[in-house]
């Protein structure tokens, strides 16, 4: 159903959002799903932990496209603040059974490893808060121009994030004009200024260089409507198309099949959704 708002709500049960702190959508990030984790197997990919050249070194990542010689379109898949783990893998082997080229870089690497981090508080005060949106915008762009050497298509890319790296999609997708579609799986729009992290998605929205389609649960507390009300707006004001799906029941993390948060119903929706948009945006 959509709303005279621009957002859609599927279905219309409840009205959904309510302004909170991050921090209480992450709560229980860490814990275990009461289901088994979806587990994506490798047979007939070439998958694989890389490392990525960059301004100051390498960063480690994931990486996953079909066997063959390609060139395949690319999709670069930013974590959520836990990691380029397993669940973040497997986005990436799902990706690459689809035909894409899908690159996962570790963009917090250089200050802490996070696969021995579980506390979020600490990830997003000792980590999150101090990784510069210059680097992280830079990490990106160097992890595309590797991807484009190595038998990805530099003119069919994508970038799809969850978590905080659905703030990152926005991001990416206000700085990159080669960018032929982008995803958001949640993710704040509003997040306070700081020096190194000086602008918000929302304050850059009428920057936006491609289509963008934002995926959001209705009991994420940690995302106002609101705010992507006017994201959108000033998105759309300057031109460019923009998509929010709001899942009324579904809590922040809910396509994080290893989190309690999981929403197997709403995830699929949400997936194929996302599928979807790639493909209407000439990313195939």
């Amino acid at each position: 159903m959509d709303d005279a708002d621009g957002l859609h709500r599927f279905p219309m049960k409840r009205r959904g959002f309510v302004m909170s702190s991050l921090i209480t959508g992450l709560t229980l990030a860490t814990a275990r799903a009461d289901t088994p984790a979806i587990h994506t197997d490798a047979t007939g990919l070439v998958a694989k932990e890389v490392q990525i050249p960059v301004s100051d070194g390498h960063l480690p990542g994931y990486a996953a496209r079909p066997a063959g010689v390609g060139p395949f379109p690319i999709v670069l898949v930013i974590e959520e603040i836990f990691g380029v783990h397993e669940y973040i893998k497997d986005v990436c082997r799902r990706l690459a059974h689809l035909g894409y080229y899908a690159v996962a870089p570790e963009l917090y690497a250089r200050l802490a490893d996070l696969s021995k981090m579980t506390d979020p508080r600490q990830i997003i005060g000792d980590v999150i808060s101090k990784a510069p949106d210059a680097t992280v915008m830079s990490d990106l762009d160097a992890t595309t121009a590797w991807a484009g050497d190595t038998r990805g298509d530099l003119s069919r890319l994508a970038v799809i994030g969850f978590c905080r790296g659905g703030r990152d999609t926005w991001l990416y997708a206000e700085h990159n004009p080669t960018l032929k579609a982008a995803v958001a799986f949640y993710g704040p729009v509003n997040t306070p200024d700081t020096p190194i992290q000086p602008h918000s998605p929302l304050d850059l929205a009428g920057q936006l260089k491609c289509p963008l389609l934002g995926l959001y649960g209705g009991q994420d507390v940690s995302i106002a409507e609101s705010d992507l009300r006017v994201a959108q707006d000033k998105a759309r004001a300057a031109g460019q198309v923009v998509d929010l799906v709001v899942y009324p029941d579904a809590p922040h993390g809910f396509h994080a099949d290893y989190r309690p948060s999981y929403r197997k119903v709403d995830a699929e929706a949400a997936w194929t959704r996302a599928i979807a948009w790639l493909r209407t945006h000439a990313v195939t």
